[in-house]
């Protein structure tokens, strides 16, 4: 006999230490059945769980805990995302250490130990909220498994003419003195001001002057040039001349360029080395020698003359005020407008000239596109996102990094003629740093070599995540995963702001690597809100954690609000979704342990199926058929909201008040209560079985008082999802029941409304129907649901629905 409170704490650590122990969720490919592989997203183990990570994990795990029940063998590794500069700082801050002021190695080594001794505590976040993952198939995008597929994917695209090294202006980030990609820049809003500054001319005509307006005064040491536009009538006179750069007193010259916008500021453009990508553009078209006056780490350099040794917003103070000095300033304006920044960071990003790895894309962006659109995109839209990013694109795609801890590139130098020589597949894993290549420098003879020093940027290994979990590499320690049967895979859940990164990468090496898409479906999430929608971060101290929540919630109930958010749209966090969770939990236990209590005599006998059983039989059908409808199409929150309704209304409502008479006297019944023991049997399994996905715990627990001797399996989580028997549809059936439900919805309405008791019996209950034979089967059940000593057909004065209605008589 059951508990009469369900002890959720108990319940749900006796289940995963149960999953854990029997293997449950473990995958094993010489199992028979289609493999589902699920390429899951993995968290950086730098950060702790927030309620969007237990939310969009808990709406994946929904979808692979179906597709188990479904009777595919799934694959559901689980992975930690450990290189990188998050991992760096998170070492750094927890070891009081500084990595550039360390040997690489030793940084590396502590990084790993790090790592290894955080991780255990970190997984268990993802356990307790009901991952359904195979925990004994993880990995680090670190470890050696996962450098030697990023490492293999390098080379291959090296081989292929797919990636190079160029010297040239990059974007920066000098806080974390690293070169970034575009798909690491965010749009940040600052205040700042826009500084109309005067330039004097190499030989003016009566003493002319030109105003210039910029946001960034720091760059005037940096100006080589100044655009008009050819038709801006105020300034063609001055094309072919030359100005001179207030404070720095260098000459520049003056061309006519249609990029110069005359609407803005004052219509005359500073180019300068290098403010932005247009100036990049523009130095390289006029072939100008660039003037750099920042240093990596954001410093001004010796071109700046008295401004060397400042950093740049110093300098930017400094210079401005030595413009109002010289009466160089005519006019300065307050603004806030949108910068780029890393999003690492925050920090505004420089274009500086340094030595990148860098992938090509721009070549290809057709191809892109087109594989996107074989993919199928739950939600479509998000497709269009990533087309309006490849449309985008103006560079290729920057893969290293000026870091310590990262996977390194399988890359040496001749020291003789500056060859470059890449690793032999055969050799992977390498570090170029204390190893040399097997083979001497085709170009020169040379065996001297220098290994590459950067690393490669970490989603340069992230975006190889589907030939990491299939064993691209043969790897013998993965020797149960081939990589010809599981690539590529069957799902890739993620959200929506790194459609631009993970995706479009993954994409990428996918065409690059295989020609295939790396995917069949790809699964994208909403961003989770606070209560008042806005974007939960750190700094706004509006971060909701799920380890808080679950002390007062069942992990269920944060699964069931999960299901209640639906993919690609942002969400806020309700706490009463997580009510609702608690009391589904609870209805679902009570109307267990009372359909269970009515089960013991049970044989299993389909005999004596009333009218009222076919309707809730036909119902529990169609129910079957919508949900895996839902499923099917990745619709877990409509998969949810039908089987809620379902369980509190037409089961719990409805059919359980109305079957208690045949279930407690059932001697009064010709048909007895064989019939309403099949039925309940059948809704109850069927009803677990459809939250399973969503609700794990409460549902193995009830599955397990009885069904799951009957159906010898070990979980309800590797039980067969329940399928449509078209026998069981009678839609006349149907139809009566659902007029017999309206009318005892609205004899309960009426003793609702005179504050009377359900259990107050009635003299008379008389029911108006346009055909009363299809109720007559039903009178029984209405007439004991309503507890009216009579029941008949006659004239109604309270109006039900349309050519219904009833008249009581108290």
């Amino acid at each position: 006999m059951a508990e009469n409170v369900y002890n959720f704490k108990e319940s749900e650590k006796k289940w995963r230490e149960f999953w854990e122990k029997e293997k449950i969720y473990v995958f094993d490919k010489k199992k028979k059945g289609k493999i589902y592989s699920v390429d899951t997203p993995p968290p950086t183990v730098s950060g702790r769980m927030h309620i969007g990570h237990a939310f969009s994990y808990s709406q994946q795990d929904f979808i692979a805990r179906y597709r188990r029940m479904r009777g595919d063998n799934v694959y559901y590794p689980f992975g930690t995302d450990d290189n990188g500069l998050p991992t760096e700082r998170l070492v750094e801050k927890l070891k009081k250490v500084k990595s550039i002021r360390m040997p690489r190695h030793e940084f590396v080594q502590l990084c790993e130990k790090t790592i290894a001794d955080i991780k255990p505590e970190f997984i268990e976040d993802w356990k307790i909220i009901g991952m359904s993952c195979d925990f004994s198939s993880t990995y680090s995008t670190i470890d050696s498994h996962c450098i030697k597929t990023s490492q293999r994917s390098f080379v291959d695209l090296f081989n292929k003419n797919l990636v190079y090294k160029h010297e040239a202006p990059t974007m920066w980030c000098v806080n974390c003195q690293t070169a970034i990609a575009q798909a690491e820049l965010e749009d940040k809003d600052i205040d700042s001001t826009f500084n109309d500054i005067y330039f004097n001319l190499e030989k003016p005509e009566k003493g002319e002057k030109i105003t210039i307006a910029t946001t960034r005064p720091e760059l005037l040491g940096a100006c080589v040039c100044i655009y008009v536009h050819p038709d801006d009538k105020r300034y063609k006179h001055l094309v072919g001349k030359n100005a001179i750069v207030p404070l720095f007193k260098h000459k520049v010259p003056i061309f006519a360029d249609e990029s110069a916008n005359p609407e803005k500021g004052t219509g005359i453009l500073m180019v300068c080395s290098y403010g932005d990508k247009y100036d990049v553009e523009a130095i390289n078209k006029r072939k100008l020698t660039p003037r750099i006056m920042f240093t990596k780490d954001g410093f001004l350099n010796s071109n700046a003359g008295r401004y060397k040794g400042l950093t740049i917003k110093e300098a930017r103070k400094q210079i401005l005020e030595d413009l109002k000095q010289e009466g160089l300033l005519l006019n300065q304006k307050h603004i806030k407008h949108a910068v780029n920044v890393h999003e690492r960071c925050s920090t505004e990003i420089e274009f500086l000239t340094s030595s990148q790895w860098f992938i090509k894309l721009l070549d290809n962006k057709k191809k892109f596109i087109e594989a996107g659109r074989q993919i199928k995109w739950h939600p479509e839209f998000m497709r269009v996102r990533y087309e309006h990013w490849i449309d985008g694109l103006s560079w290729d795609w920057c893969i290293s990094r000026q870091r310590h801890f990262g996977v390194p590139f399988p890359a040496w130098y001749c020291k003789k003629c500056g060859v470059i020589v890449v690793a032999d597949e055969k050799d992977l894993p390498v570090d170029p740093l204390a190893t040399k290549p097997k083979t001497k420098c085709k170009e020169c003879g040379s065996a001297e070599f220098e290994g590459e020093k950067d690393v490669m940027d970490t989603w340069a290994t992230s975006s190889v995540s589907p030939q990491i979990i299939t064993n691209w590499v043969n790897d013998k320690k993965y020797n149960n995963v081939d990589f010809n049967r599981m690539y590529p895979s069957s799902m890739r859940p993620q959200a929506h702001e790194i459609i631009r990164t993970w995706a479009f990468y993954t994409i990428v090496k996918g065409i690059y690597h295989h020609n295939q898409i790396p995917w069949s479906d790809i699964v994208v999430s909403g961003y989770i809100l606070d209560p008042h929608g806005e974007k939960m971060s750190k700094s706004k101290g509006n971060v909701v954690a799920p380890a808080e929540i679950l002390i007062k919630y069942p992990a269920d109930a944060l699964r069931f609000g999960a299901a209640s958010a639906r993919l690609g749209e942002d969400t806020r966090y309700q706490e009463k979704e997580l009510v609702a969770g608690q009391k589904t939990i609870t209805k679902l236990w009570n109307a267990a342990r009372f359909a269970l209590m009515q089960l013991e005599d049970h044989d299993g006998s389909k005999k004596g199926v009333t009218l009222i059983d076919k309707w809730m039989l036909t119902k529990l059908n169609k129910l079957i058929k919508s949900v895996t409808e839902a499923f099917d199409n990745y619709e877990y929150a409509k998969a949810k909201a039908d089987v809620d309704q379902f369980f509190w209304h037409t089961l719990c409502d409805n059919y359980l008040e109305i079957i208690k008479d045949r279930i407690y006297n059932p001697e009064k019944y010709k048909e007895g209560k064989t019939g309403v023991q099949y039925t309940l049997h059948k809704a109850i399994l069927s009803v677990l079985k459809l939250f399973a996905p969503i609700m794990p715990y409460i549902t193995e627990e009830i599955y397990h008082m009885k069904f799951g001797k009957e159906e010898n399996n070990k979980s309800i989580h590797i039980s067969e999802w329940p399928s449509v028997d078209p026998k069981e549809i009678d839609e006349g059936a149907e139809k009566a029941g659902d007029l017999a439900v309206e009318v005892i919805g609205a004899v309960r309405k009426f003793k609702s409304e005179k504050n009377m008791s359900l259990k107050q019996e009635l003299k008379k209950l008389v029911i108006e129907v346009p055909d009363s034979k299809v109720l007559v089967p039903l009178l029984d059940d209405i007439k004991a649901t309503t507890r009216a000593h009579t029941v008949e057909f006659g004239k109604g004065n309270i109006e039900v629905a349309k050519d219904v209605s009833i008249r009581i008589t108290l």
